[in-house]
């Protein structure tokens, strides 16, 4: 009996953690439609971060030149992207996200749908554009 209560606590958690953005995901470029980084989520003081942990099509040492300020010329693996998600709900927002191509950040939401988790950018203008990315 003692041996069937920790897998029954591992079957009942599956769902939960299923159902939250945390672990590492597969981007896609927006241009070519192929993967192009693996980025983890990861929970920090009750808020939600990402970081690069992977290229895919670009040499591992690629900086982000176009940052400005501390991340100017920092590598690209190891970089946090996305900063301060808080849960709203069924997304969490209120964060920003970093773009290493051009070295601009946007404000950021992220959700789950289909077990895939939607990532949207959105400039202050209201302009936004949203990917998918892919649980690895």
């Amino acid at each position: 009996m003692k041996f069937l209560f920790p897998i029954i606590l591992m079957v009942i958690s599956l769902p939960v953690f299923a159902q939250s953005p945390i672990g590492s995901w597969k981007t896609i470029d927006d241009d070519t439609g192929e993967a192009s980084s693996y980025v983890e989520i990861y929970e920090q003081g009750g808020k939600l971060f990402g970081k690069v942990t992977r290229l895919l099509q670009e040499d591992p040492s690629t900086v982000c030149d176009r940052c400005s300020g501390g991340n100017k010329n920092k590598p690209v693996v190891g970089l946090v992207i996305i900063e301060d998600l808080e849960q709203e709900g069924n997304s969490w927002a209120s964060g920003t996200i970093l773009d290493p191509k051009d070295g601009k950040e946007y404000n950021c939401e992220i959700w789950l749908e289909s077990g895939n988790l939607k990532v949207r950018g959105k400039h202050w203008t209201g302009l936004y554009r949203t990917q998918t990315w892919y649980r690895i």
